[in-house]
């Protein structure tokens, strides 16, 4: 061990993911720099923001390459008007499109709404799609979770010009709500760009596992059995007029079945949220450019040890034979956890309470740094 850290460093990383319900990770990023200030660092700091597929994607990747935040006028899950935010990133060979669904049809912009997934939609996630389109986008990179919707991506599907049909051929327009009147898919017009979808979600479509008995009833699902029927009729349509069959592909089951839509519907492939932000973002490159590692999230636990970004970032940064400190809004630390970090920082103090804490996280999140960084040692 060598002295106090910052005393050491020239270049300091920040690689922070969300701190849900409180802060971004951009603004988790930005209070942890101004705590290194605060305490006397006045060498480089570099933000480079982390996330999954779910919420907070969009603006890390944004974040990391200075991209162009576009506006699509989209339907929520409940099919009210809303303005969706995506991003637009320039790229060697083209303009590639930054997106996740739960800016068009996430859980929390039906939050005022009684739940109600019979007729919850992906619609405007398509709608958004259909607008980067327009842009002349040769790829949409899209983050999959935090979704109000158990519909398998039929929604979706119809915004971008799939048509479900009766018996005597003619559209069904209420879609998911009128599926049982569906009999046959037809095709839209082919789009000639790629999708990429982020999940760190592995489950399949149906079955124990799947998306309505695992994540259903965090959307209102109670009457399991029918919603896993309705997704397992249009696995089997799927699988006859669009001759493919992804129900149990890992991934499939996320964002209540959009995973398999985007496959089944637009040829798209799935990968892991975060390795996908790390390889767009040039993380390991960051990584290794850096003195000291810095990265977070609102929990460090457990939980943390299966895929989550900051552990991903801690694997990194040991990889390249950099220090790295965990900060962690609560901290859990097993054994296991505490082998991934030189160190490990809990945001909120004991005697304060949860609401509190989540009301002062930037503040409290500064603190933190100004409290911990003059004293914890790391091997440089």
């Amino acid at each position: 061990m060598r002295g106090p850290w910052l005393l050491y460093a020239v270049r300091i990383l920040l690689a922070f993911d969300k701190f849900k319900g409180s802060l971004t990770a951009k603004a988790a990023s930005d209070a942890v720099a101004c705590g290194l200030r605060r305490q006397g660092f006045d060498g480089e700091i570099e933000i480079c923001p982390i996330a999954d597929g779910g919420e907070g994607f969009t603006e890390a990747i944004i974040t990391a390459l200075g991209g162009e935040w576009m506006e699509a006028p989209v339907h929520d899950a409940h099919g009210r008007e809303i303005i969706a935010r995506y991003g637009l990133i320039q790229r060697e060979g083209g303009t590639d499109a930054v997106m996740e669904m739960s800016a068009a049809s996430g859980l929390a912009l039906v939050s005022d709404r009684p739940l109600n997934p019979s007729s919850a939609s992906t619609y405007g996630t398509g709608e958004m799609m259909r607008h980067a389109q327009q842009q002349g986008v040769r790829r949409i990179i899209i983050g999959i979770g935090g979704s109000a919707t158990n519909d398998g991506g039929i929604g979706m599907a119809v915004a971008l010009g799939f048509r479900f049909l009766d018996a005597s051929g003619n559209a069904v327009h209420d879609l998911p709500a009128d599926w049982e009147r569906v009999t046959r898919i037809e095709r839209a017009p082919a789009w000639s760009g790629e999708i990429i979808v982020a999940s760190d979600v592995t489950n399949p479509l149906l079955g124990e596992q799947g998306a309505t008995r695992v994540y259903g009833p965090q959307k209102g699902v109670i009457d399991i059995a029918f919603f896993e029927a309705r997704l397992q009729s249009l696995a089997e349509m799927v699988q006859r007029d669009l001759a493919c069959d992804h129900r149990d592909k890992p991934g499939a089951g996320a964002a209540g079945g959009l995973g398999f839509g985007l496959m089944s519907f637009c040829g798209a492939q799935l990968g892991s949220g975060f390795e996908l932000v790390a390889d767009i973002t040039g993380l390991r490159g960051r990584i290794a450019q850096a003195d000291i590692v810095i990265t977070g999230e609102g929990r460090l636990d457990a939980q943390s040890l299966n895929g989550k970004g900051p552990v991903g970032v801690a694997g990194m940064a040991r990889a390249a034979d950099k220090p790295v400190v965990g900060i962690g809004g609560l901290v859990d630390a097993s054994d296991e956890l505490l082998e991934k970090f030189d160190a490990i920082w809990q945001v909120k103090p004991e005697a304060l309470s949860l609401a509190e804490a989540i009301s002062r996280a930037a503040e409290l999140l500064e603190d933190c740094v100004v409290r911990n960084a003059g004293f914890i040692q790391v091997k440089l």
